[in-house]
This record gives structure tokens, C-alpha cells and sequence, in this order.
């Protein structure tokens, strides 16, 4: 079936029907004129185009050929943001993308029944993204001192299994362990966050309950034990020390673990291979990286929603789509 309409656009008007996170209460000072949905509509354009920044974005709709993308982002009487508008919303919007990225999960799970024929699990993991840049060595930063101007000072150090010592973020992830996999709730922090104490902030954006979360032994901790536990969760984690393990659990235990690895491991060789994420991000400072980390999510579950309401595989194809986007 041909369309009229360009791909890139109805990706982005998939936002007009998305359940939003509740607003906050009106201010003083002069009513809101954009929603939020316009925005959002924006940091779909840029995630999809590959627009680091408010300026390339700007520049970009400007372009005569961008007509039919421009009318998505205009109000019905003609009303188009300023460039100061376009700066101070995009800037805040990093905020509230968790909470959306919730809410689309479920909506998805609602919507594509992924555990028809499985167990309610999620995978939990963090997966890091190298600062664009130079990096900020310990001796440097415990001088104040930075050596660069390309230096992104507000990344930090982790030691990462596959990588070895990474300058840079973590982009932390649930994901359904299913046929498909679905981000449940993401979020992006400096590299130096550990695994176990940011785990809650994702558990706790997620609306869905009797989960098994699938963690490595990052998250084997008390403190996310008991907070799985208080929402009728079962947290599964990797066990420490030394392997062999000959505990009565560890058959299971290793049913579980090759399940989390299948579905957060290649989830993020893919997500990571769909947004060219393997090298460093194109983004500098924590809030332009949020926007574009967790935009980059917000997109793959629109195009699952795009696949799934156009009868497309859900696993397969996914590149090819937003790139023809």
C-alpha cells in the first residue's frame, strides 16, 4: 500500500494518541501555548534524522523540502515556536521522557500481549554509551583541572566487561524477556551511577505488577531485593563468588540468567546498532544526552506501535524503517 504521507510524519503524529504523564499545574504568568505533544514530535524528528542539537533542528525545518514536517509542528491557527520556545521546552523536556517511556510500555504490553505464552518477566541491565569527545581523567578532575575544550565534564568513568574503563553515560533499561522485547522504562545517568542504586528509579516507573526481574549480579542487593519484594515482585539476580556455584538454586538460577541474556544483550546490540550507538553519542552535557538517549527509546517503541498497526514483524526491519523515516 503507498502512503501520501512521508513516513516521518506518521511516526511523528503517532504522538497525538499516546497516553501523557499528567501535566504540572498552570503558573503565574502567560498561559501555555504548545503542549507537550509538539515537542515530543520534535525529538522524534531529531532522533530519526540524526539532529544533535536545537540549532541543526531549527535549520533543518526550515528547508523548503520540510513543509509537510513543519505543518505537524504547527498549531491549527498558524502558530509556529520561536527559537527561544524551541530552546527552553526541548531543554526541559529530558524530564519528563521516564515517565512516557512508562506509560508506552504498558501500553504496548497491553497492546501486543508479549507474554501470551511465557512468564511476566523483564530483563533489567544498564548499557554504556561513550561521551562525545575527549576524556576527563582522574588526576584532571580531582585538580579541577580540564585539559580540553572538548572534554564533556558533566560524564563520568565506569569499568564496563566488554569495554574496559569507559568516559562516558549509562543508558539504564527494563525490556520484556519475550518474543519481542519492549522497553518498560529507561533512563540515563553519568557512567559512574552504579547498576543497583538507580535500579528503583526503573522499577518504580513501570506500572506493571507480578514481574520476575531478570538482573546480573550487579543487582543482587538487598535494597532492590526488598523493593521488588514490597510490589509482589520476584527478583532473580546472579549470584557472587567464586564459579562454580553448587547452591539448590543454581540450575535455575542459570535458566533465568540465559533468559535475561538473550533478551536485554540483544536488545541492546540492537538498539545500539538501529541509532549508531557504538561509538560516542553526538551529544554534549547530561540534558542534551538524556534527550537523545531516551528519545532514541521513545522511537523504538513507536515503531514497534508503527509495525504493529501495520501488521509489519516486530523484530525484524527496524533499521531499514527509520531510516526510510
Amino acid at each position: 500500500m503507498v502512503h501520501d504521507t512521508p513516513l516521518l510524519v506518521r511516526l511523528m503524529t503517532l504522538i497525538d494518541d499516546l497516553p501523557l504523564p499528567p501535566s504540572a499545574p498552570p503558573g503565574r504568568g502567560r498561559p501555555v501555548v504548545y503542549g507537550d505533544r509538539l515537542f515530543l514530535k520534535a525529538v522524534v524528528l531529531m532522533v530519526v534524522r540524526r539532529l544533535p542539537t536545537v540549532h541543526a533542528l531549527l535549520a533543518v525545518l526550515a528547508e523548503p523540502e520540510m513543509e509537510p514536517v513543519r505543518a505537524t509542528l504547527t498549531l491549527a491557527d498558524g502558530r509556529y515556536p520561536a527559537r527561544r520556545t524551541w530552546e527552553r521546552r526541548l531543554g526541559a523536556l529530558p524530564d519528563t521522557l521516564p515517565a512516557l517511556i512508562a506509560l508506552l510500555g504498558a501500553h504496548l504490553v497491553a497492546l501486543l500481549d508479549p507474554w501470551a505464552e511465557g512468564g511476566r518477566a523483564v530483563a533489567i541491565d544498564s548499557t554504556v554509551l561513550a561521551a562525545k569527545g575527549g576524556v576527563w581523567h582522574k588526576k584532571h578532575r580531582e585538580a579541577g583541572v580540564v585539559p580540553h575544550t572538548s572534554i564533556d565534564t558533566e560524564a563520568h568513568w565506569t569499568k564496563s566487561g566488554w569495554h574496559g574503563w569507559v568516559y562516558g553515560w549509562k543508558l539504564h533499561l527494563l525490556v520484556t524477556v519475550a518474543a519481542v522485547w519492549i522497553p518498560l522504562a529507561a533512563d540515563l545517568t553519568p557512567a559512574n551511577v552504579a547498576d543497583n542504586e538507580h535500579a528503583p528509579v526503573l522499577l518504580e516507573a513501570t506500572p506493571l505488577e507480578g514481574l520476575f526481574v531478570l538482573g546480573d549480579t550487579s543487582y543482587n542487593d538487598p535494597a532492590v531485593r526488598d523493593h521488588c519484594a514490597a510490589r509482589g515482585r520476584t527478583l532473580v539476580a546472579s549470584k557472587r563468588g567464586a564459579y562454580p556455584h553448587t547452591d539448590d538454586g543454581v540450575a535455575v538460577r542459570r535458566i533465568f540468567h540465559e533468559l535475561r541474556s538473550r533478551a536485554i544483550e540483544n536488545f541492546n546490540g540492537q538498539f545500539k546498532g538501529i541509532f549508531d550507538a557504538h561509538g560516542p553519542v553526538p551529544t554534549r552535557g547530561v540534558r542534551n544526552t538524556r534527550r537523545f538517549a531516551l528519545g532514541a527509546v521513545l522511537v523504538y517503541q513507536l515503531a514497534l506501535l508503527h509495525c504493529s498497526l501495520t501488521a509489519r514483524d516486530l523484530r525484524v526491519g527496524l533499521k531499514p524503517l527509520l531510516q526510510a523515516a
